[in-house]
């Protein structure tokens, strides 16, 4: 309400003053001049001109008052004006707030992506230096013919090494015989050279 009442006396005074241009020394000049004119004893030549300059001065204060009421409905309208350019304003800048808020997001979301496909990239690096399972399937396939070909191998050479040592212990035993019947030849020639002997000396 207060600001109501000061906006109503500012009104009233810029009626009464004007643009400050000396509406207020017309008014008090047009009040002095129709005081006299009504009091004036003059003929009425004097009095119609004076009735002329009255209205004059009038016409001028009625002119800055309109003068002054244009600007106020400028005025008015200009803050209006402002008024809705100032809540636009606000609007824009919760909007950018809200927008602002909203690409933080979108960072923090790109960036957790990023992560993630970087951590993606590593683990598939880390796969592929692997072989898959069907490649590791063939390679423990060829692996275990391999490892029965080696048992064969193994088989085979055991089996040899075992008829090796059979024919080396036969062998063994031949020699040994060998050496029996010739150490018992040479014993019986010296047997037979020894009775020999003695008859030959009686001859």
């Amino acid at each position: 309400m207060g600001a109501v009442t000061d906006d109503e006396v500012i009104r009233k005074r810029l009626l009464i003053d004007g643009d400050g241009a000396g509406d207020d020394r017309r008014i008090n000049v047009l009040l002095k001049g129709f005081t006299k004119w009504c009091n004036s004893p003059g003929t009425p030549e004097e009095g119609f001109t004076q009735y002329q300059r009255m209205m004059g001065i009038l016409a001028q204060c009625e002119f800055s008052m309109g003068k002054t009421l244009m600007v106020y409905d400028m005025n008015l309208r200009e803050m209006e004006n402002y008024e809705k350019i100032y809540t636009n304003i606000e609007q824009n800048i919760t909007s950018a707030h809200d927008k602002i808020a909203e690409c933080k997001k979108e960072i923090q979301r790109a960036k957790r992506i990023r992560k993630n496909r970087q951590e993606y990239d590593a683990l598939a690096k880390v796969i592929q230096q692997h072989p898959d399972r069907h490649e590791t399937l063939k390679q423990l396939e060829a692996l275990d013919k391999e490892l029965q070909q080696l048992s064969h191998i193994k088989e085979n050479v055991d089996a040899k090494l075992e008829l090796r040592k059979k024919q080396f212990h036969v062998l063994l035993s031949t020699i040994q015989e060998l050496q029996q019947t010739l150490e018992n030849d040479d014993k019986s020639d010296n047997d037979e050279n020894s009775h020999e002997s003695p008859a030959q000396n009686g001859e």
